[in-house]
């Protein structure tokens, strides 16, 4: 018969325990973990890789939203102008100094490079194409000549010479001499609704270092890029950089360079949005590109943002490589200790399986069964059998008291922690309803002891005017003062009232769009902002709608923005923000902030903020904020109030979606 030839490796671990432990635990280090540790880093390397691409993404939506409300403010300035009484008058009394300095003042007031009119009988300037692309403003290339035409004080600028730039289109170009520049025209109406006169504003673009250098600081903030990198933003005509801050040298900026020929083929050619790395001048940089088009839908040009690259790939490579060295010293280290474990556990199973070997040869003290298995581990079971079925059977007594004993020490602990939540919750509550009940005695009692006397004085300040009649115009002054003290004493008692009586003050809820409630308390505040010199910022973000009562939400708001106002006599920025309120993952309403630049507030400040009466102006009730977080705390929400990163006060409204009425 001929001999069955074994497996090398089979027969090796067939020899021993020793040998089948060694394989165990040298297997899963050297071969499975190496696998898995390639798959986290190649996976690591994508994911960052889509972090920087998505970063870059939203820096382009900003850049170009920001751009998007510089056309409208251009197309709203120029029909304001052209609508506007003053220009009518000028028009008509042909009064060419007064009409060049009232187009002088209009223009630096809107921020136009240029604003022109021409007689409706001599529109050639204002009815090219450029202009009559379409209504409203928008982006036109503009010939040096018709330009010079409109602003000829801006003809310097633009002129752009050509510098051969790597990896850019072949041209033979050496300058760039047209205007890409933002139109809008308009037609002046007399009151009879014929036209008489045109309306053309514009900013140019061309080397226009302020517009680039301010949408630069709106994308990338001082501080906003880690690991030393830096933003940069351009505008393009066509494949020319016309104004950037992309640096050619130390100090020189890269006016008048080209894009690489691949980028502007994938956006000017084919209208796609580029967001991927690319070499921009003299480095690479997570780029983002995407076309601009002109009034007839044309791409004449790129917007541009983008990031220096390589911080954030030494960056990337070093954590690569950190996490690389990491696994691979744990897995030395795991490598030793298994050995070391796999050796503790072979040498006394070597040992105890002398030992029944010298039991089976003779040695009567220690019984053992008969077993079928072969290594020393089945060897060993057989004489094991009885001692750890016992001690299976202790064990699991013992496991089953330890779960038990645990099971009630948790029990027990979650029922402590609920209980003191619980009493917690009622103290508050009870601290509450002891101030209501407080207020509303205070309430009852001003509003018997206080509204008598005032209507008794008010009734007799009428009757004192119907009574003098004209004699009574020397003290007019003086009645009208005291008519403001009499509503604001009333104005006192109902918002007391208000408070300790929210329920019959309620007002409807309606799911409403907080974007547009901050807007219309703005306008509302327009009085006080017209006097000032503060600067508004909105960032709206929020997508999700909140259950409100709109009166009561415009109150707050209004007392929040009003406050921030008067924080800032001397001038400053008020910045409004929203956006939506996600817990657990899932949005469940939204956040308003209101934040002013003023002085901030003090820890005294702020831990008597929301206390009625409490107020740090000589003028005033004191009950504002407490009437505003009595409102929306009705429905669920919450106020908060602190300190700005950059110095002032900030406080953040929470509303729910769903209110909890």
């Amino acid at each position: 018969m001929g001999r069955v030839r074994r497996n090398p490796l089979a027969a090796w671990l067939a020899q021993s325990v020793r040998n089948k432990l060694l394989a165990m635990a040298l297997l899963p280090l050297l071969v499975v973990l190496p696998l898995l540790v390639g798959a986290l880093l190649l996976w690591g390397n994508i994911a960052y890789d889509r972090l920087l691409i998505t970063k870059v993404r939203s820096d382009l939506a900003v850049a170009r939203g920001y751009f998007d409300q510089v056309v409208v403010e251009v197309g709203g300035g120029t029909e304001s102008v052209a609508a506007s009484h003053a220009l009518l008058k000028a028009l008509k009394a042909r009064d060419a100094p007064a009409l060049a300095q009232l187009l002088d003042r209009q223009r630096a007031q809107l921020g136009l490079d240029f604003l022109v009119t021409v007689p409706s009988h001599e529109p050639a300037l204002l009815n090219s194409e450029a202009f009559a692309a379409t209504r409203g403003a928008h982006l036109a290339i503009i010939d040096s000549a018709q330009f010079a035409r409109l602003a000829p004080h801006l003809s310097s600028r633009v002129p752009v010479p050509l510098i051969p730039t790597r990896n850019a289109a072949p041209s033979d170009r050496t300058i760039e001499d047209r205007a890409l520049v933002l139109l809008a025209r308009s037609e002046v109406m007399d009151d009879d609704g014929r036209v008489i006169a045109l309306v053309g504003g514009g900013v140019l673009l061309n080397q226009n270092l302020p517009f680039i250098d301010h949408i630069n600081r709106i994308v990338y903030p001082d501080g906003s890029l880690p690991f030393g990198s830096q933003g940069t933003a351009t505008l393009f005509m066509d494949d020319v950089r016309i104004t950037t801050n992309v640096r050619l040298f130390k100090d020189e900026r890269a006016v008048g360079t080209r894009v690489s020929h691949e980028v502007s083929d994938a956006v000017l050619r084919r209208g796609s949005t580029w967001l991927d790395r690319a070499f921009v001048v003299n480095d690479w940089y997570v780029s983002a590109y995407q076309p601009l088009v002109d009034g007839a839908g044309r791409r004449v040009g790129m917007l541009y943002v983008g990031y220096l690259e390589q911080p954030f790939r030494l960056v990337k490579y070093g954590m690569l490589g950190a996490i690389g060295v990491i696994i691979g010293v744990v897995m030395a280290l795991a490598a030793i200790f298994s050995l070391r474990w796999a050796r503790s556990i072979f040498g006394p199973v070597e040992q105890m399986n002398r030992t029944m070997r010298a039991v089976e040869e003779g040695r009567g003290e220690v019984r053992v069964g008969h077993v079928n298995a072969s290594d020393e581990i089945g060897r060993l079971a057989t004489h094991l059998d009885h001692l750890l079925d016992v001690i299976d059977e202790k064990t699991r007594s013992l496991q089953s008291w330890a779960n038990d004993l645990d099971a009630k020490v948790a029990e027990r602990t979650r029922e402590l922690a609920e209980s003191n939540a619980s009493l917690r919750q009622a103290q508050q509550q009870l601290v509450r309803s002891e101030r209501l009940a407080a207020i509303g005695q205070l309430t009852a009692s001003v509003a018997h002891e206080i509204n008598n006397p005032i209507a008794v004085i008010q009734g007799n300040l009428d009757l004192m005017r119907e009574t003098l009649g004209e004699k009574a115009m020397p003290v007019r002054a003086e009645l009208k003062l005291l008519d403001e003290q009499v509503e604001r004493m009333r104005l006192i008692v109902t918002q007391l009232l208000q408070y300790a009586r929210p329920t019959e003050y309620a007002g409807y809820v309606e799911a409403m769009d907080v974007n547009h409630v901050m807007d219309e308390c703005l306008v509302l505040v327009g009085h006080l902002l017209a006097r000032t010199h503060i600067e508004v910022v909105k960032d709206y973000a929020a997508t999700q709608r909140a259950g409100f009562n709109r009166q009561e939400l415009q109150q707050v708001l209004l007392n929040l923005i009003s406050n921030a106002i008067q924080m800032m006599p001397g001038g400053g920025r008020l910045t409004l923000r929203t956006l939506d309120w996600v817990q657990a993952g899932a949005p469940c309403g939204v956040v308003l902030e209101v934040s002013d630049t003023g002085p901030g507030l003090s820890a005294q400040v702020r831990e008597h903020l929301f206390r009625p009466f409490f107020t740090t102006r000589t003028e005033g009730t004191g009950l504002g904020l407490w009437i505003s977080q009595g409102l929306v705390e009705r429905y669920g929400g919450g106020i908060e109030a602190g300190n700005a990163k950059g110095g002032g006060a900030v406080f953040t409204v929470r509303l729910l979606t769903e209110p909890q009425v």
